[in-house]
């Protein structure tokens, strides 16, 4: 087989499930389907927010930076960091947070384009990169120096990369091998089942490509989260992919062994037809699929009514600026979505100029909040109170 067949990916996807892998698909679409579901729309779409700003900063994790979610917040209000260095990762985090936003805003409307489409996912990559400074978009291989285009395959020999012992496609051959991955994992040509094993495969086998010159490893990762809206189990952003691959199941280098792992050569006459190992690729579907299903199970704990109501209570509870009443407010949004400013006194069962001063002590905690300065408020849930509403999640410092 000639190395730059566009066969080289083969097998791209698994046609039949394992009985192992079809477990995990059975548990991962029930428990996806019940995540978040007692949740009024209102606080399940500031939770989205929240998870928004957890995936990229385990996406920026897994490119190894460690990206506070505080800076990210500042990031996302248009407060960047003077150093250079800092902003630019702040830059690529408030990029990632709105790219998602804009997947979520898609999938909601059922708008969404194919996500394994060549227009989707060059769109997903000039959209990243659209506000870059050229620091950013400043690529440097060896005694290479190039600018990037954002939304451009590589597409000349300038661009050649290795991936560590990994040597993608040549850069010539990038466009080819992307139209065979498009036809590969058109979505409509698919059964539920097939759609979510899919996911899995294609975010291996895009970063087997490597079809940009940077930005391949995020842009997968929000391929990936477009896939899982399509198919039903994204519950509207409640959950990351991003942490479950940051994090691993038995270990941290989970992620990279595996997909190192995926990268294997057929192993004999019995491992497939293709040019890569189909055994590896089983192995690969089977923990990306358990990654998925332990974050779904995570966040649906965290998400759990009656855990949050007792979290909100006792975060009120140890906070001095706080008066007790503060937790009757937060327990009205958190069931109801919202309530009007004017039911406050009712809600606390405090005189309106006491109740009003409770009100006005969560707004500036950023705990509760509306779109108008006297609209609606809801529950909003800033990242100073992370640690108390969400335990384990993110990493102790």
């Amino acid at each position: 087989m000639e190395v730059e067949s566009v066969t080289r990916i083969e097998p791209a996807k698994l046609e039949e499930p394992t009985a192992n892998i079809a477990d995990v698909i059975a548990d991962l679409s029930a428990s996806a389907a019940t995540l978040g579901r007692a949740l009024h729309p209102r606080t399940a779409a500031n939770l989205a927010d929240l998870v928004r700003i957890m995936n990229t900063y385990y996406s920026n994790l897994i490119e190894g930076h460690d990206t506070r979610p505080r800076d990210i917040e500042r990031a996302l209000a248009g407060e960047f960091d003077q150093d250079q260095g800092r902003r630019n990762l702040q830059m690529e985090a408030a990029a990632h947070v709105r790219v998602q936003a804009e997947i979520d805003r898609l999938s909601a409307a059922a708008t969404l384009p194919a996500p394994a489409s060549a227009e989707f996912l060059q769109w997903l990559h000039r959209e990243f990169y659209r506000d870059a400074p050229e620091s950013m978009l400043t690529i440097q291989l060896g005694d290479r120096r190039f600018t990037m285009v954002p939304g451009a395959w590589r597409h000349n020999s300038e661009h050649d990369v290795a991936v560590g012992r990994h040597v993608p496609p040549s850069s010539e051959r990038v466009a080819d091998f992307m139209q065979h991955f498009e036809s590969r994992f058109r979505f409509d040509r698919m059964g539920k089942a097939a759609q979510i094993m899919a996911i899995a495969s294609a975010h291996h086998r895009f970063n087997y490509i490597h079809p940009f010159p940077d930005g391949n490893g995020r842009v997968s990762r929000l391929m990936s989260h477009a896939m899982a809206g399509v198919t039903g189990i994204g519950t509207h952003g409640l959950w990351s992919i991003s942490r479950g691959l940051a994090r691993g199941i038995d270990s941290r280098g989970d992620y990279k062994r595996m997909m190192d792992h995926a990268d294997m050569p057929r192993q004999g006459d019995r491992d497939g037809r293709g040019n890569l190992s189909e055994a590896a690729l089983k192995d690969f579907v089977l923990w990306f699929l358990r990654v998925c299903l332990d974050q779904v199970n995570f966040m649906s704990e965290l998400f759990d009514l009656d855990n949050l109501a007792q979290r909100l209570r006792r975060y009120v509870e140890r906070n001095p600026a706080l008066k007790s009443e503060a937790a009757r407010l937060l327990e009205e949004a958190l069931f109801r979505g919202e309530f009007e400013r004017g039911e406050i006194d009712r809600i606390t069962g405090l005189p309106e100029r006491s109740a009003r001063r409770v009100l006005a002590d969560l707004l500036d905690l950023g705990l509760l909040g509306s779109d108008t300065p006297k609209g609606k408020v809801s529950l909003r849930f800033p990242t100073i109170a992370l640690e108390e509403l969400f335990p384990r999640l993110y990493p102790q410092a």
